[in-house]
């Protein structure tokens, strides 16, 4: 007779490798006990019995690429996110200005480039608005930020201020900063730190956020001090000493680019500081490049203008590539994790070039480094990821059409470089392992969402012609490379990832098996229950 579980949820089905199937679920001590179409024997005078009710019971979401602890600042700010147009952002931070009258900064973002003529806001608007308090809004890609004119009187910075090597003050025709500081020229404005409360309020603010969406582990893919916001290091380790912090997470400490490698010690110093059960930094996060929108990524080839003719702009590199070969082969010796943002196709042949060379020096292990985000690769290197051993770290969400798409992005790579983005199905037929994030605040955290977009190319409820279908998902490839692919990227696959006997039950209850319904619904299911360690964490029913 098997022994009693704490926990047993019945009456749907589980999802397990290519598909889902009928079954129950047994938990006792936190951990999956069975897995088995006959359930009674395990339910006792104490055991929680809940019903599935039809729904889905699946391993916890993992989120491979995300910026947790920043987002959740973010929501308690001026949050923009949940707007659709330039009237509306302005609405928002008119609002928020006379409800924070004691601000002496206004802070936030989440505005989209696609609401300005040419992705651009101007100072003008925000100064009719708030124009005695400095204002700093980053955009939703967080590469951008909109400033009025008396953040940048401030700053000191005006028609006779350069260029940083690593970004661009854009500017109207005189010369004089325009409203928007691109890439590296945000950090021209100092804008005050988040106190150690707002940190901590933010990061259970995200928390519980993921946790409504079932998403029980996470890589925050900038640890060390962003801009405007205490050091979020220490955000995690108080969070996890306390025992605030439920989910588990592990932390991509920031490669500075202005730095050498001289850095590592400190980055081994606080891997060594942060190894808990809950929070651990075992990930360094190097940014080879910007984004497409505002032409900071970096290509192969150059980008177009509006006329379709080619410019002499080829994007970013924040790194020269000698120096990003010596530091990828000094860190992989260390035992770090490397998580790139590379988004263009010249970074990301950088960054298997380092891998490459790391590899040549160190001979192959296990450290699980991968690249993220993946806009264009180029047909030549999609077989480099497994050779390199690099799982392709997927945002699917953004592979859409969308106004920022269409306007911003297609006309000035042409067609032929356009039908390379978001190559998912290419990658995983070279070999490449896919693991999935949601690059949060960037973008909505909501695995399904983005599941939906893999397996459709198009956003769930919009009437959206496919986004270059042919390099589609199945639902079992997306919802695998959200659970047990970064599962297996976090270093947690042993006990995590996927729903088996002996490992946590970090689960999440669908309202219904997505597996039973079109494609074109993936969208339409959502999260009732989330469980960490079988307990619940998250439930959308009355308790």
């Amino acid at each position: 007779m098997p022994s009693s579980a704490d926990l047993v949820l019945k009456g749907g089905r589980v999802f397990a490798g290519g598909g889902s199937r009928p079954a129950a679920v047994a938990v006792t001590g936190g951990r999956v006990q069975a897995v088995t179409a006959d359930i009674e024997g395990h339910i006792g005078r104490n055991t929680q019995v809940v019903d599935l009710e039809g729904g889905l019971l699946m391993p916890g979401f993992q989120d491979a690429h995300n910026h947790a602890a920043f987002a959740g600042v973010q929501l308690l700010r001026c949050d923009l996110s949940g707007e659709a147009d330039a009237a509306g952002y302005l609405r928002k931070v008119a609002a928020y200005a006379a409800a924070h009258r004691e601000a002496a900064w206004i802070q936030g973002g989440g505005w989209s480039m696609d609401a300005f003529p040419g992705g651009v806001p101007t100072r003008q608007m925000l100064d009719e608005i708030v124009p005695d308090r400095p204002v700093m809004l980053t955009n939703r890609d967080g590469h951008g930020a909109w400033v009025n004119t008396e953040a940048l009187r401030r700053a000191g910075i005006d028609r006779d201020t350069s260029d940083p090597g690593d970004g661009r003050i854009e500017r109207e025709p005189d010369g004089t900063p325009g409203g928007v500081l691109q890439e590296g020229a945000m950090g021209l404005i100092s804008v005050p730190a988040a106190t150690r409360e707002e940190g901590r309020l933010g990061l259970l603010a995200a928390q519980r956020y993921l946790f409504s969406l079932g998403v029980t582990a996470w890589q925050d893919a900038n640890i060390g001090t962003y801009p405007g916001n205490s050091d979020n290091f220490d955000t995690y380790q108080a969070a996890a000493e306390s025992g605030e912090l439920r989910a588990r997470v592990v932390g991509a400490l920031w490669w500075d680019r202005e730095r050498g490698l001289e850095q590592i010690p400190e980055l081994l110093e606080r891997r060594h500081a942060a190894h808990g059960e809950r929070f651990r930094a075992t990930t360094v996060k190097i940014m080879l490049d910007g984004i497409a929108e505002n032409f900071t990524a970096s290509l192969l080839e150059p980008y177009l203008d509006a006329c379709g003719c080619p410019t002499a702009n080829e994007g970013l590199s924040f790194i020269e590539p000698r120096l990003l070969e010596e530091a990828v082969t000094r860190l992989d010796a260390e035992g770090f994790q490397i998580h790139f943002h590379a988004l263009g196709d010249r970074a990301v042949r950088q960054a298997l070039d380092g891998l490459a060379a790391a590899r040549d020096v160190n001979g192959p292990g296990d450290n699980r480094h991968h690249l993220a985000h993946l806009q264009l690769v180029h047909p030549d290197d999609l077989g480099r990821f497994a050779e390199v051993g690099a799982a392709a770290n997927i945002q699917a969400l953004w592979a859409a059409h969308e106004p920022q798409m269409d306007e911003l992005t297609i006309p000035f790579l042409g067609p032929d470089r356009s039908r390379l983005q978001y190559p998912f199905g290419d990658l995983l037929r070279a070999g490449a392992r896919l693991v999935a994030g949601s690059d949060w605040s960037v973008s909505s955290p909501d695995p399904l969402a983005a599941i939906h977009v893999a397996v459709n190319r198009a956003q769930y409820g919009r009437d959206q012609k496919p986004f270059y279908p042919e390099q589609s998902l199945t639902l079992a490839q997306a919802m695998t490379a959200y659970t047990e692919g970064s599962a297996w990227i976090n270093h947690l696959d042993a006990v995590t990832g996927t729903v088996e006997v002996g490992k946590y039950a970090d689960l999440a209850v669908l309202d219904r098996d997505p597996f039973a319904g079109p494609p074109e619904e993936i969208g339409a299911a959502h999260v009732r229950r989330t469980y960490v360690e079988g307990r619940l964490v998250h439930s959308e029913d009355p308790q």
